[in-house]
């Protein structure tokens, strides 16, 4: 099915694709046929991302510099969207996330996680579905989660919440706007490693090997798996679903819930050596969604 004219004609938005999985995505999507738009808070990482994706599919990338934390600049962003074309789909992947013992959190690197992983994914399904409603036009909105939407998990508490928000936002709006021809759907990865996010939630090389195969199939997911499945999700032929969440994480949390138990095993000097990372201004990490 995944023939080069699959989105022909389509206009997809990814968040967060400048980096991680988001790149994969928009790369794979724009090999299709897509016409992608990548948005993010770093340009230099944008445009970047956009070469690159450029040079592996012949196909030119719409870059936007804005932060979804900010719902005005949201707004802004899907005014000089829609001005141009209209979107066919949104990809709700922008994430951010680091590990810490939650007594030691405090509410801005709390806040900090909430306000992109909740929030941002809001005001981009919001401002997005309300162009469609009023313009009586259809569109689908993928959001990647977590199995620890559904599981909770140790020592990313924050990220769990917002995950565990988004996923029941996919399956209220499903309902919701599937009359209006709005489809909702949403992905939940297990291990799939990108340099950025790993940095930050995966201390030890130690415990980063057993975390990308403690699942029955015993290795890391590929970012073409990734891809693939977000690429099917998004064309017509799955167009009768809706309000679903597909786990694709080797079985992980169906051998032991709660991804991120395996750091009771670190040691006070290196929780201490994390510290930095809690701190709301290291918590952006576009792809951590493990």
């Amino acid at each position: 099915m995944f023939r080069t004219d699959l989105f022909s004609g389509k206009s997809i938005l990814v968040t967060g694709g400048g980096s991680g999985l988001g790149k994969a995505m928009a790369t794979r999507f724009a090999g299709l046929g897509a016409d992608v738009t990548i948005l993010g808070r770093r340009r230099d990482v944008l445009e970047a991302a956009a070469a690159e994706i450029r040079n592996k599919t012949g196909r030119a990338v719409q870059t936007i510099g804005a932060d979804i934390r900010n719902p005005e600049v949201v707004a802004r962003a899907m005014d000089e969207l829609f001005a141009s074309r209209p979107l066919d789909a949104l990809v709700n992947n922008a994430a951010a996330n680091f590990v810490a013992r939650t007594e030691t959190l405090s509410h801005r690197a709390a806040d900090a996680v909430l306000a992109t992983v909740l929030h941002g994914s809001l005001y981009c399904t919001l401002e997005a579905g309300r162009r469609w409603i009023a313009r009586g036009l259809p569109g689908t909105v993928l959001s990647i989660v977590s199995p620890n939407a559904e599981t909770g998990s140790p020592y990313v508490v924050p990220s769990a919440m917002g995950k565990a928000g988004v996923l029941a936002m996919t399956r209220s709006l499903a309902v919701e706007w599937g009359r209006r021809g709005i489809r909702f759907v949403a992905i939940a990865p297990g291990s799939f490693p990108t340099p950025g996010a790993w940095r930050r939630v995966v201390p030890r090389e130690d415990l980063a090997k057993r975390f990308e195969t403690n699942n029955p199939l015993g290795r890391p997911g590929r970012h073409d798996e990734l891809a693939d499945l977000a690429a099917f999700l998004l064309s017509d032929r799955a167009g009768y679903i809706n309000g679903e969440c597909v786990t694709i994480d080797g079985g992980r949390w169906l051998k032991g819930a709660g991804g991120f138990s395996f750091l009771e095993e670190l040691t006070e000097a290196e929780w201490d050596a994390l510290r930095p990372a809690a701190k709301p201004d290291m918590a952006q990490a576009h792809g951590s969604n493990a």
